[in-house]
């Protein structure tokens, strides 16, 4: 197939520049949403009540009124990307919210703000434009250590503000699936007597076990940078140390978004160590992305499967990480010695894996 020997339409010809061009500038969705969380725009329109007019929103923005006529274009294309809907009236256009942009205030409970901050940070943004680099060379176990000289980890741990934005970033993605996770977990908790949430962060998801299970005795495992000074309660603890050494014999372990951070050798070590905590009997609750597992919404399936495609470049990017398939998931299991498993895609992009020894 040539262009050049009009062996292909001109009409193809066309679309497949256009394709091109598309995925060019798809940046500019992120860069426009980072834009508007900085700017504050979902929390003045939020505060604002009912719809803003544009007029509105332009005098409360922190911006020159130079400036202002941009704004417009600004919204038109986060209207194109859903954040924001257009309601039009005889005079002027005004905005209003989506369930989207509700995700986006500042201080609402289930705020991803922090996350997306994070995630759109430069620090994190510049291992993508290393990639090929990296795999062009034999050194460097990532691309982050490529452009950063330390593993993500560590960097983080050296790096005070940047652990703190991983922190906000990872609580606030922990209180909204721990919203939903609880609900998954009623019926799944019947017997457990002990948890610890294995690089659990700052505990959010562990508190929010612990105080619907009042019985049940939480901990939270992580690095001594993480956990470093942070204070229990009656039912939760905070333990310092290192999941490749050794993780305190429980009813169950608990791993969120922790597997697709390793590579496969890797994750048999930590799935071992996992194995020998509940020697007693128990399971191991894993959640994570299993790519191309089956949605709940066959409407969002093709956002749900480019999106978990978009989610193993980022992990190969921060840690030669990976995001894996049923089949990829089920040879770890077995190589790590455990017999069972079932997996559920009950958390949209996540699923919950039992696993049993």
């Amino acid at each position: 197939m040539a262009f050049e020997n009009g062996e292909v339409s001109t009409e193809q010809l066309l679309h497949a520049q256009a394709h091109v061009w598309n995925h060019l500038f798809s940046f500019i969705n992120s860069m426009s949403l980072k834009c508007a969380i900085e700017l504050g725009i979902p929390d003045i329109i939020h505060n604002h009540a009912k719809p803003i007019s544009l007029s509105q929103l332009v005098h409360a923005l922190p911006i020159p009124k130079g400036k202002s006529h941009f704004i417009y274009r600004l919204m038109r294309i986060l209207i194109h990307s859903e954040f924001f809907v257009s309601v039009s009236d005889d005079e002027e256009e005004h905005y209003w919210l989506t369930p989207a942009s509700l995700l986006l205030l500042r201080n609402a409970p289930l705020s991803v703000a922090p996350f997306a901050q994070l995630m759109l940070d430069p620090v994190m943004m510049k291992p993508f434009y290393h990639i090929s680099e990296w795999l062009a060379s034999e050194e460097h176990s990532s691309p982050f250590e490529l452009v950063h000289g330390r593993a993500l980890f560590e960097h983080v741990g050296q790096e005070p503000g940047l652990n703190k934005l991983l922190n906000e970033a990872t609580s606030s993605d922990s209180r909204l699936f721990t919203h939903v996770l609880l609900r998954e977990l009623q019926n799944k908790c019947w017997g457990i007597k002990s948890l610890v949430d294995v690089g659990g962060g700052t505990g959010t998801t562990a508190k929010a076990i612990a105080e619907a299970f009042p019985d049940m005795k939480c901990s939270v495992l992580d690095l001594p940078h993480v956990v470093g000074g942070l204070e229990g309660t009656n039912n939760l603890t905070y333990i310092a140390g290192d999941m490749f050494e050794a993780i305190p014999s429980v009813d169950a372990v608990l791993f969120k978004w922790i597997l697709h951070d390793w590579d496969d050798e890797e994750c048999v070590k930590i799935l071992k160590k996992c194995k020998e905590a509940i020697s007693g009997g128990g399971k191991v609750i894993i959640i994570d992305m299993v790519v191309d597992a089956d949605g709940t919404d066959i409407n969002n399936e093709v956002i749900i499967r480019e999106t978990h495609l978009f989610l193993d470049i980022t992990v190969l990017a921060y840690y030669n990480g990976k995001e894996r398939t049923e089949k990829e998931l089920a040879k770890l299991f077995v190589d790590a010695g455990f017999t069972t498993y079932k997996i559920t895609p009950a958390f949209g992009l996540r699923s919950l894996i039992e696993l049993y020894p």
